[in-house]
């Protein structure tokens, strides 16, 4: 009889993994579970804590910072996977779950699914001739060495490939591999998981190569389950089901998908809104159940194609991601840093990312030319950014795979964070108050147009009172709105000053903060 040990990679909702692995382990089956070392202490501890006595829960040995697109992630896999292997040897498939994932199934038909056919479950496409990557480098995955992470260090990213190409630094793929592509949402017999684990242990030349390729989840397994397994024994395709819309975003499950999710030919769903919470109860009590019939008409794709096709308009099935989407999400925290010294915030944030790896944006609704991922054309200009506004941010969440954002806001766009605060969402507020010598504000009045270079100093003169008056009612008028979750930085301050209140806003450890705020050149003009 089938026996399954779930393998389970997340980083938030603890309540939601502790359910999870309630819910899976009663109807009699194992879970390995990696939490992502980014997470916080205590929210892995509340995890570990709550399922210590349960003999059908494995952790990964070590906790992992994970980076969507690096090695980081296939490392926590193998993690969680060999934990699994050493804790559960009665486990007879190894299946991939995410947090956002939920049974569609009752674990009686999924065992008796398995046990059809002695196959493994796995998308695996010729790397080179399929179509699987739509946008973006390809090849350029392989045969350069990627060391920084396009979503949070993009100039790097693209800086490093340029000069590898440069120097002629591109490299070759293991000679015995047939590079292979898919999703990373696998089910794999005992059998092929020990032949991975056992591959991998003789050739460290093949762990090297993965480690530096760009987004090796998609890669990795596909490519060694092929060149150690029959194609007769291996189905090309996931037992999890999940659509994406035109804008390459995973499509999102609400409470009124329950009956069209039963009745795909799947196991498992995702991603499962966090606020969909009749639906989740409904899900979990399904996979205990027994002697359910499930009648498989598979149509989900098709209905939703066909549906935004017609320009339905509904939660939904929605043509564009911005007609549905009008809240960032309850459990999601948006962080606005506000400053009139555009230098000085975008240096925070950098400094934020780097301390942090917390995704953080310059000025998102100010500048044109502010560096975003292709979202599909919603952020192509600043119209389009500010009148989607919520739906851009939610996507920048989605794209990040994050529960926290950072972006950098002008001080006189009070309008956008009023509207940002009326959201659901967890919302903060950081001004950095900065000081303004007249050389300061004479450079402003150029750069705006106010002043040339031939501007007579009596003109300039009678120019600084007004622009630094601007400057303090824009400040002042933040104040006036007293938004909750508010916090002030100054450039007088002293560092253990200014080190609590930004420890407070990014709700990170004092220590974090005082190394952010200590950075020397943080206000230089």
């Amino acid at each position: 009889m089938a026996k399954i040990a779930y393998i389970l990679l997340c980083h938030k909702d603890p309540e939601g993994i502790i359910a999870q692995a309630e819910r899976l382990t009663a109807a009699g089956d194992f879970i390995a579970i990696h939490f992502d070392a980014n997470a916080k202490r205590e929210d892995f501890d509340r995890i570990r804590a709550a399922l210590a006595e349960n003999p059908s829960v494995a952790f990964a040995r070590r906790r992992v910072k994970c980076g969507w697109g690096e090695w980081s992630l296939v490392e926590a896999t193998l993690g969680a996977v060999r934990a699994a292997v050493d804790a559960f040897p009665r486990a007879t498939h190894f299946y991939m779950l995410s947090g956002d994932c939920m049974p569609i199934k009752s674990a009686e038909y999924a065992r008796s699914f398995l046990e059809r056919e002695d196959v493994d479950y796995i998308e695996s496409f010729d790397f080179y001739n399929s179509d699987w990557i739509k946008t973006g480098i390809k090849e350029e995955r392989l045969i350069y060495r990627h060391w920084f992470n396009e979503r949070n260090r993009k100039d790097w990213f693209y800086r490093s490939m340029e000069w590898q190409k440069k120097l002629g630094l591109a490299r070759k793929v293991p000679a015995d591999l047939v590079m292979q592509i898919g999703s990373q949402w696998w089910c794999l017999r005992r059998r092929t998981v020990e032949w991975v684990l056992e591959f991998i242990r003789k050739r460290p030349d093949v762990l090297r190569f993965f480690r530096t390729t760009w987004i090796p989840d998609e890669t990795f397994f596909q490519t060694i389950v092929r060149h150690l397994v029959r194609e007769s024994e291996i189905r090309t395709r996931p037992l999890t089901f999940l659509m994406f819309t035109d804008y390459g975003m995973p499509v999102t499950f609400y409470n009124d998908h329950y009956e069209l999710l039963i009745s795909q030919d799947y196991l498992f769903a995702r991603k499962i809104s966090p606020e969909a919470k009749e639906l989740k109860e409904r899900l979990g009590k399904l996979y205990s159940a027994t002697g359910t019939r499930f009648q498989i008409s598979n149509e989900g794709r098709s209905l939703f194609k066909f549906l935004t096709g017609r320009g339905r308009i509904g939660r939904r099935f929605a043509p564009r991601f911005w007609e549905a989407e009008t809240s960032i999400g309850r459990e999601r925290t948006l962080m606005m840093v506000t400053c009139k010294k555009w230098h000085v915030a975008k240096r925070l944030v950098e400094r934020v990312r780097n301390v942090t790896n917390t995704p953080a944006i310059d000025y998102l609704f100010n500048e044109a030319a502010t560096q975003l991922p292709d979202l599909g054309g919603i952020q192509s200009n600043l119209e389009k950014r500010t009148r989607h506004r919520r739906a851009l941010v939610r996507m920048l969440f989605d794209y990040w795979q994050t529960d926290r954002l950072i972006f950098c806001i002008d001080p006189a766009s009070t309008e956008l964070m009023q509207d940002f605060y009326n959201d659901r969402a967890k919302v903060r507020l950081l001004e950095i108050e900065c000081d303004f010598t007249d050389d300061y504000l004479i450079g402003h009045a150029r750069r705006v147009g106010l002043a040339g270079d031939r501007t007579p100093q009596e003109t300039i003169d009678r120019l600084l009172p007004t622009i630094r008056y601007d400057v303090r009612f824009e400040s002042d008028r933040i104040r006036e709105f007293d938004f909750p979750g508010f916090h002030r930085i100054r450039q007088s301050a002293s560092v253990d000053e200014n080190t609590l209140p930004l420890a407070e806003f990014l709700d990170i450890p004092v220590e974090k903060a005082r190394e952010i705020v200590a950075t020397e050149y943080l206000f230089v003009d």
